[in-house]
This record gives C-alpha cells, structure tokens and sequence, in this order.
C-alpha cells in the first residue's frame, strides 16, 4: 500500500469536493425544473454566476449559495482516500476515483429534493461501463468487464421490479443509479453485487426504523434511497477491493 497514492487519491477527492456546492444548488431542483437560476433570496444568477462548478456568489446580494464546500471536500477526500487504501494501485482505482465526485452530488441533491436527475445517473452509469471496459481492455481481462455490465444490468432489473411494486416509494431515478452502481459492483464478483445491493437497503431500513422509533417521521413519509444506495455500494466496493487478489 502506498501512501503516496492514499495522499494523492484524497488530495484529489479534496479538490473535486470543492467543485460541488454550486451544482449541488443548482440542481436540487422539482422534478418539472431542469436547473435552478435562482440565489437561495431568489435573485436571478447570471453572468458568471450561472456557472457549474465551485462554491457560487449572487451577482445582486453576494450571498453565498450551495451546501458549505469544506464538509463536502472532507467527505469526497475521506471516500478517495478509502478506495485508494483498499484497491491500491490496481487500475479499476482510477474509475472508482471518477465515480466518487459525481455519487457524493447525487447523494447531496437526493437529500436535498429527493430527486435523481438523469443528467448525474446516466454519466455515472456510462462512466463506469465504459471506463471499467478500458481496463479491462488494457489488462486482458474482459471477463469483469462482461460480469460487470451483466451485474449493472441485474441490479437494475431488480430496483425496476420494486419500482412497479411500490412507485410512490422509490422512483425511477433509484432504477437508473442502481445501473451505475451494479455495474462497479459487478467488477468484483456476484458476491460483492449482492453485499453491496443489499447494504443500500438495509441501511436505508435502519434509518428509517430509528426516525419512526424516535417520532421524527411517520410511516406515510418518504425518504431518498439514492444516499443509502450509494453508501452500500461504496461499503461494497470496499469489501470487493480488500478480497480482490
């Protein structure tokens, strides 16, 4: 294990973490809205304000708009960090390092509206089939590449079952992320798919159990699965990566 590369992974994880506030603002957003052109006062962004990436200021009151960036770095660094400690030099390092800034704004912008917009999910999803198909591709071994499409492919399959059984409850968003995050789960094997899939459930049922027991919601209340998914396919990650020889 290097620590150089552990160093290097959460000063980049750092870096892209301060990239998210403003598009975290930008597109928690109803499901009607492509992007949000307002400041959080409801002055209009324009000019530079309408920018992407960083930490955004309205042009008319210079308030400062998007969730606060040193959490989020910390959060995005602390995530990289784990994964390079984990996976090591291997090269399905760099493709988890590409899927961690786009899963912490997801997970952000599902807290935020309860919304996974496509324009972050199908990235996601075609940044790890194709990036993971690269290496495969550099180092012979297709064959994770083809279980991992097929594992993508599965996962989907089943969220769209639970997204017939119960619409209200989780949304077509959720089937469209469990495609990105089956397919880097399936790179590892059927095992990891599994723990990882399932890990996003569980952990969204606790969670929702312990706000039931402490009365801060109520049964009629929906919650965002995107952030549980996302935290069990990382947790999954982890574990496919440490029993990967």
């Amino acid at each position: 294990m290097s620590v150089t590369l552990i160093a290097l992974a959460a000063a980049y994880g750092a870096a892209t973490g301060l990239l998210i506030p403003r598009p975290a603002h930008r597109l928690s957003v109803d499901p009607e809205e492509d992007w949000r052109a307002h400041c959080p006062d409801g002055h209009p962004l324009t000019g530079a304000a309408r920018g992407w990436l960083g930490r955004g200021h309205c042009p008319h009151c210079r308030a400062p708009y998007g969730p606060p960036a040193p959490p989020i770095a910390t959060a995005t660094a602390l995530a990289c960090a784990a994964l390079a400690t984990t996976t090591g030099a291997r090269p399905e390092l760099a493709v988890w390092l590409l899927m961690t800034p786009l899963a912490v704004l997801l997970t952000l912008v599902d807290h935020r509206v309860q919304r996974l917009p496509d324009v972050l999910t199908l990235p996601l999803a075609g940044t790890a089939a194709t990036a993971l198909g690269a290496v495969g591709w550099l180092t012979g071994d297709t064959g994770s590449w083809l279980r991992a499409l097929l594992g993508g492919t599965a996962l989907a399959a089943f969220y769209l079952l639970l997204h017939l059984l119960n619409p209200a409850g989780l949304g077509r968003g959720d089937v469209k992320l469990a495609l990105g995050l089956g397919v880097a789960l399936g790179w590892y094997g059927w095992p990891t798919l599994l723990t990882g899939g399932a890990a996003g459930l569980l952990i969204g049922a606790l969670f929702a159990a312990g706000l039931l027991l402490a009365r801060r919601t109520d049964r009629k209340a929906t919650l965002p699965l995107g952030p549980f998914m996302i935290i069990g396919a990382f947790c999954g990650l982890l574990l496919g990566a440490a029993a990967s020889p």
